[in-house]
């Protein structure tokens, strides 16, 4: 008998270490999870009430109140509404800016991408070429692109060339900063382990280091993903030639002193942006995964 309760001992304890581990997000939510899901939904409801009803007390008691400025200057958000985007005619010319302006701003992001990645990489693989390539990003990324924008101007022109330059110059440090330090800070073991296998410099590169490092490339992404809609932004601004984009359209609001439609303008820009950052959390969640601990929720 001790015998037949000892072996469905011994088979319980092997089902129990056989059987699948239970996946946390499929799991049944606990009540913390549930008040976690919760705040996660009011919070940004609440931070949005909080942004409106800032601006409503900016437009109708803070400018004149303690700035004594005319409150013209901030229009109330439903004059912003009505007159840039209740009014067809008008929204559909800011939305034909922000398409063009979308277009120069994704192509700037792709070269700014594929250059940025080749240099870094490039520099992780060379240390002296790292310490080379430093002080001349560094330089870039400290002047102010306003001050290139004449010369880029002059060498190539004021159209969307120009304005995909600005662009490029504007996004590539974030990607060339992170990717190479991603790149950088694959666990040393890792190294040694690829080290006693003979590992050659590209498996290496593919096999460690790349995986490794995808986490901080896309947050590289993702900064320069805002940066490039600045870029084109600040393009238009100082060229002001060409097809219209939401800079020059901004530029032309403001110099007709039509204050809601520039509103209107500068929230389809920061929707543009919010765009670009939210697509590559979207694409860095679908090819990280969860295997990194930036991608897992805890709980």
């Amino acid at each position: 008998m001790s015998d037949l309760v000892e072996a469905q001992a011994v088979a319980a304890g092997a089902d129990a270490a056989t059987a699948p581990a239970l996946d946390p997000d499929t799991a049944a939510p606990t009540p913390r999870r549930r008040g976690r899901e919760l705040v996660d939904l009011v919070g940004p409801a609440l931070a949005f009430c909080v942004f409106v009803g800032f601006w409503y007390v900016m437009h109708y008691w803070a400018l004149r109140a303690i700035w004594d400025k005319p409150d013209f200057l901030v229009p109330p958000p439903h004059t912003v509404i009505n007159e840039a985007f209740v009014d067809t005619e008008r929204l559909t010319e800011m939305l034909r800016a922000t398409r063009f302006t979308a277009y120069i701003s994704l192509i700037g992001l792709g070269i700014a991408i594929l250059v940025g990645t080749i240099l870094a990489v490039a520099m992780a693989q060379a240390r002296w070429l790292e310490r080379s390539a430093w002080p001349y990003l560094v330089a870039l990324q400290a002047i102010p692109v306003i001050a290139l924008t004449p010369l880029i101007g002059s060498i190539w022109g004021t159209g969307p060339v120009g304005r995909i330059v600005v662009c490029v110059l504007i996004a590539m440090f974030p990607i060339v900063a992170n990717t190479l330090f991603g790149l950088l800070s694959a666990d040393r073991g890792q190294h040694d382990l690829f080290t006693l296998r003979n590992a050659s410099r590209s498996t290496r590169m593919f096999r460690l280091q790349f995986p490794a490092a995808l986490p901080a490339i896309f947050a590289g992404y993702r900064i320069a993903a805002g940066l490039s809609v600045i870029g084109a932004i600040v393009g238009e601004l100082f060229f002001r030639r060409g097809e219209k984009g939401i800079g020059i359209l901004l530029a032309d609001y403001r110099s007709q002193n039509q204050v809601p439609e520039a509103y209107g303008a500068m929230i389809l820009t920061a929707a543009l942006g919010i765009a670009l950052f939210v697509a590559f959390g979207w694409l860095a969640q679908l090819i990280v995964g969860k295997w990194h601990e930036s991608t897992r929720k805890t709980g």
